[in-house]
């Protein structure tokens, strides 16, 4: 039975030795002095707060993108015992001792690093030669750009490694279709290209781009597939079904996951948390949560309420009322009401309390059992200070004369009735008989005279309205926006008969014992809202720039400067590198053109044949790969409206580099007819790398900040006038 012991067991292990060196140089081109400087460089500034918060896991929104690039930063700052206090406020402070700065960058290091020998897998894959996949990394490994973006606590060589990974996993999925379908490799090269590509939207949603890249390749791949008539319908399902299932559903799943990690970690409530709903911030610890657990859940008639409008725009408020009154004449002549100012608050006060009172009683406390308040019930809204009732009439509203002014009633003995009968339409309801509960339910109120809607106009009122926001009755209502939204946000069952009571009950805080969660998918489906909607405020920053002048590189960005010498950081690319990309890209497209249109006159400037059609495929498929991985990173930014900085073109560039060597190769395999023409381009190629190597030398100091350089020496890498050097003054 052991008779297998008998004979050794041997083990073989081939080592693709290219795929070391490769993997070393990258290693050590990224890694070497990494903890340098020992300062906050640029962005770091930026994404070094999320770090902190998920340190303390503390819940915030970045509206830049989803959270798994921020989790993998983090993941750097756990390993190296990070505890998250750091004052992340300005580029250029100093780290303290406790500040692992070595574990932060390292993850991005590493990322930048791999990118190397995936970019010689990749063209390797492509069915191109040895020397020309070697070049690739070469170039990889000698832009200073990438070097410089991947050195520190940033995003982009991450994503760029998550999208190299995608397209090296489908290449060898596609290369194994042809004899090993459904084999375990093939399987397992599917299942990760699904996976990085998910991965790559997780770290930013440019990695989208490359993304629906893939989609559409796979597509136009099965395509032919089906054409195959060697298949059965059964296999061409599994095939549907296989790459349905890795390339849509799993990355799905696992992006959704992403959010379920980030909620799950960040559990406590935060400065970011205000701009959700009421019932997002009542699921997080402490914050709103300390004040709405447990409070009544079902509205009903003599409930104190305060009403938060859900649109949260300009920012966050709250439906209140003061005794002060309108104007009698505005500033442009108009007159109002004179009643009681009825605005939105940006701020807790017990002015935002009101009573629900039913038209049909007088008494403002709840009765036992309480009498729940359903959608499409009769209401009126009692200020809880002042007593007044929430009013509307055919007056126009202070900013918005084409809509209703909202007022607390003044009963001034003059024809102008009150008008003070409100109808509760819940948003969200899933029956017409839902009540109306607290936090849950998104409500609308119609006005009964005259049906005009609540809403906030988010105007702000001059001084006599303290600057607080006008809030309106808007006649034409069309279906529903969110400022005319309304949600429950604190709640008590009223029990004070006398006014000076209720007074001490409303300024008393809500306590009780039910507690009422969202589930996970409520709160993603929340979170993703706000992420895709929430827009910074457009501003124009220094280093800013348009993606026209990212193609020739005509600008660039200062990362860092040292406190008391000229050492200093740029993002700037190799210029050889970035204008032969352009060349390449401009080449390639021209040559297939010209292949085309003489292609349909018959005329084939690729030899007939077998090896030559196949060659023709091959020249076709990298330029899906490559000519379409830059535009589909690139173009989308000339219809975006919002601040570009250079390093938002690395992923565009990373595939403009891989389509240098492989127009290169074409040239000499192709066009290069005889002995001496491929002679002469090996000597220009060598050249022209050895080119692409002096430049990198040449801006090495403003790539890793040292050595330090002389005045002189930094203006002599001013090669463009639009660069901006940091020149100290001596």
């Amino acid at each position: 039975m052991l008779g297998f012991l008998k004979e050794p067991v041997v083990v073989t292990v081939e080592i693709n030795t290219n795929i070391m060196v490769l993997s070393l140089l990258g290693l050590i081109s990224r890694l070497w002095g990494l903890s340098y400087p020992r300062a906050v460089v640029f962005d770091e500034v930026y994404y070094g707060q999320f770090v902190s918060l998920y340190m303390k896991r503390i819940f915030f929104v970045d509206n830049s993108g989803p959270p798994f690039g921020h989790m993998l930063l983090a993941l750097g700052g756990y390993l190296g015992g990070f505890d998250g206090n750091f004052l992340w406020n300005r580029i250029g402070a100093e780290y303290s001792m406790n500040i692992p700065v070595w574990s932060l960058r390292l993850l991005p290091a590493l990322a930048g690093a791999v990118c190397v020998p995936l970019a010689y897998q990749i063209l390797v894959e492509l069915q191109f030669s040895h020397c020309a996949a070697l070049g690739a990394a070469l170039l990889i490994l000698l832009e200073n750009s990438l070097i410089t973006q991947s050195r520190f606590m940033l995003l982009e060589s991450i994503l760029i490694f998550f999208i190299l990974l995608a397209v090296l996993s489908y290449l060898k999925f596609y290369n194994l279709q042809k004899h090993s379908s459904f084999s375990g490799s093939w399987w397992f090269w599917l299942l990760l290209t699904g996976v990085a590509c998910s991965c790559a939207v997780g770290v930013k949603y440019m990695g989208l781009f490359t993304y629906i890249l893939l989609l559409t390749i796979a597509g136009l791949h099965f395509w032919h597939v089906i054409g195959d008539q060697n298949l059965s319908n059964v296999s061409l399902i599994c095939h549907f079904l296989a790459r349905g299932l890795a390339l849509i559903v799993i990355p799905v799943a696992m992006y959704v996951s992403f959010f379920y990690v980030h909620l799950t970690l960040l559990y406590r409530s935060g400065p970011h948390d205000q701009i959700m709903t009421s019932a997002f911030q009542a699921s997080l610890e402490g914050g709103l949560a300390r004040i709405t657990q447990g409070q009544p859940l079902e509205v009903a008639y003599g409930s104190q309420i305060t009403l938060r409008n859900v649109l949260g725009k300009p920012m966050q408020c709250w439906l209140h009322s003061h005794t002060n009154t309108y104007p009698i004449r505005y500033e442009n002549g108009r007159g109002s009401s004179h009643q009681q100012q009825v605005t939105c608050y940006p701020f807790k006060d017990v002015n935002n309390w009101w009573i629900v009172k039913d038209p049909g009683m007088q008494q403002l406390v709840v009765s036992n059992p309480p009498r729940p308040v359903r959608h499409g019930h009769i209401v009126q809204l009692v200020h809880g200070i002042t007593t007044r009732y929430l009013n509307t009439h055919d007056v126009a509203a202070p900013l918005s004369p084409h809509s209703q002014e909202v007022s607390c009633y003044i009963d001034y003995n003059i024809s102008m009735p009150a008008q003070n009968l409100w109808r509760v339409e819940i948003v969200n309801r899933e029956s017409d008989t839902d009540v109306w509960k607290t936090i849950l339910s998104e409500v609308r109120f119609v006005h009964v005279n005259t049906s005009a809607v609540l809403k906030l106009s988010g105007a702000s009122l001059p001084e006599w309205g303290y600057r607080q926001l006008e809030v309106v009755g808007e006649k034409l209502s069309k279906g529903y926006h969110q400022s005319m939204v309304w949600n429950v946000e604190e709640h008590r069952y009223g029990k004070s008969l006398e006014q000076k009571e209720r007074e001490v009950e409303l300024h008393s805080p809500t306590q009780m014992d039910i507690s009422k969660n969202l589930s996970f998918m409520a709160k993603f489906t929340e979170l993703q809202w706000k992420i895709l909607t929430l827009k910074n405020e457009d501003t124009e920053h220094k280093y800013s720039s348009s993606a026209l002048d990212w193609i020739t590189m005509d600008t660039n960005i200062a990362y860092w400067l040292h406190p008391t010498s000229s050492a200093q950081i740029h993002l700037l690319g190799n210029v050889v590198t970035w204008a032969s990309g352009n060349v390449a890209a401009l080449i390639y497209v021209c040559l297939s053109l010209w292949y085309l249109i003489r292609r349909r006159r018959k005329i084939y400037d690729i030899p007939e044949g077998l090896i030559p059609l196949y060659a023709w495929q091959l020249w076709v498929s990298a330029g899906g790969i490559c000519v379409g991985g830059w535009a589909v990173n690139y173009l989308p930014f000339f219809g975006m409206e919002k601040t570009l900085f250079l390093y938002h073109y690395l992923p565009a560039l990373t595939f403009q580099i891989l389509l240098i060597p492989i127009v290169l190769q074409h040239i000499s395999d192709h066009l290069c007819r005889s002995v001496l023409l491929k002679s002469m381009f090996t000597a220009l190629i060598v050249a022209w790398f050895s080119s692409v190597y002096f430049v990198y030398c040449t801006f090495s100091p403003v790539t890793y900040g040292e050595p330090s350089l002389s005045v002189t020496e930094l203006k002599d890498l001013r090669w463009k006038d639009s660069w901006n050097i940091l020149l100290r003054n001596q």
